[in-house]
């Protein structure tokens, strides 16, 4: 049952015959299976290198995700510490800026007493609030430039 253009040939025995050279028997079928052997050890080969490159991309990738995970856990607690550390600070901003603690450091440290009512005078201005600013004279550069700045205004209309 062989092809016409098959270079091997099998008989009714199993003996596998070249049908090139006519030779027959065990030499023809240990040819044959040494190629298949051949190309088989070459595809395991091939198959287990192709399988380790994947497992080595497997382990790299899981590594490197464990590693960024390992950072923004270290990185999330020294956010949570700043945040402690800044509540801590408001409230101790807080309660040294209270009126109690500024009126004790005006008056210990700084020497000044409370305002009493005879430290208070009152004046009276007969003028209806206006304040009049009085002309001043001009120098000899501010007329030039201004003469030139009316001639502008003249001009663009």
């Amino acid at each position: 049952m062989a092809d016409e253009n098959s270079a091997y040939a099998q008989k009714s025995s199993g003996d596998v015959t070249d049908a090139g050279n006519g030779k027959s028997g065990k030499s023809a079928r240990n040819s044959v299976n040494s190629e298949s052997r051949v190309g088989s050890l070459f595809s395991i080969m091939l198959v287990s290198v192709l399988a380790a490159a994947l497992l080595g991309a497997v382990i790299f990738s899981l590594n490197r995700r464990n590693t960024m995970y390992s950072e923004v856990t270290s990185l999330t607690e020294e956010l949570t510490l700043a945040e402690a550390e800044n509540v801590r600070l408001q409230s101790e901003l807080e309660s040294k800026i209270s009126a109690k603690n500024v009126e004790d450091y005006v008056e210990n440290v700084l020497g000044m007493q409370k305002i009493d009512s005879s430290q208070i005078k009152y004046i009276r201005i007969q003028t209806n609030d206006v304040v009049s600013i009085p002309q001043q004279d001009e120098s000899v550069l501010s007329k030039i430039r201004s003469f030139f700045d009316r001639c502008v205004e003249y001009f663009r209309g």
